[in-house]
């Protein structure tokens, strides 16, 4: 089944009474070069299982099935209950689990699924729900080995950015801490059906077997970066002693242990740099 043909996804969606829902952020791909692509990324260093996330109709699904022993798809949507059954028939080796990915055991279902195995994750995720699926899968530690996912390419940008560039952000430092993170290859919007109003991104984001750096407290640390790049033309004194917890004088003196200028805004520090400045608060 051509699952990249407008005319067999129509067929297949109006036959089971489907219709697409824009609070579930649902666009399908009808570029037939990009999930080859995304799935060659997913499972590239011997990875034997595949956790996908927001499978749709299955177009991802089939090309990480055809290189994976293992393919297990969380699927949000019930409306696609009959459907997938139907565009994936040919494949004896995928499960579809309909629940919440945010809600779900993902540990469990690894353990239970894959015993042993190298799994890595994949997924096209709605955009508005893109930062916290890639933090949720990040902050559990699963035994993955990877996260390729493809996201609105302003947040791509924003996400593999180099950390201490005027691009990063917090969610740029948290991600750098639990993984090392690149840009793939960029997707344009008429990849879709129906075509979304931005353009995308597929990024890789490798995860690290212990973090970028080393803090006393992570919840603190990174409590302390989202003050840090709360407002970003404050230099980081300000931004900082505005959240309550750390006084002026204490960052400055944490800067100072530093060999930081008090002036600095944090989008000019690297990782070591924030977690050193951070320690030195503690």
């Amino acid at each position: 089944m051509q699952l990249t043909d407008p005319k067999v996804i129509k067929e297949v969606l109006s036959k089971n009474g489907f219709s697409f829902k824009k609070s579930l952020g649902q666009n399908f791909l009808i570029n037939p070069s990009v999930c080859p692509k995304m799935a060659e990324s997913a499972v590239c260093n011997g990875e034997e299982a595949v956790i996908e996330i927001g499978p749709g109709i299955g177009v991802l699904t089939a090309e990480l099935a055809k290189r994976a022993k293992n393919v297990v798809c969380i699927e949000i949507d019930e409306r696609l209950r009959p459907v997938l059954p139907e565009t994936l028939a040919e494949f004896n080796n995928v499960e579809v689990i309909f629940g919440d990915c945010m809600k779900l055991d993902i540990a469990k279902i690894i353990e239970e699924r894959f015993k042993g195995k190298k799994v890595s994750v994949c997924a096209n995720l709605p955009y508005y729900i893109t930062s916290p699926i890639i933090m949720m899968l990040l902050e559990s530690r699963l035994p993955i080995t990877s996260l390729t996912v493809m996201v609105q390419k302003e947040a791509a940008d924003r996400i593999c950015a180099k950390v201490s560039s005027r691009e990063a952000g917090a969610v740029t430092v948290a991600v750098n801490y639990y993984s090392s993170p690149e840009v793939l290859f960029n997707v344009s919007r008429g990849s879709f059906m129906p075509p979304p109003n931005v353009d995308s991104s597929v990024i890789r984001l490798a995860v690290r077997p212990e973090p970028s750096v080393k803090v006393d407290d992570e919840k603190g640390f990174f409590n302390f970066v989202r003050s840090a790049f709360g407002q970003r033309r404050k230099t980081l004194i300000n931004s900082v002693s505005s959240a309550g917890k750390w006084t002026k004088d204490g960052i400055r003196a944490a800067l100072e242990d530093a060999g930081l200028s008090e002036t600095v805004r944090a989008e000019a520090l690297t990782m070591e740099q924030l977690a050193e400045v951070f320690n030195g608060l503690q």
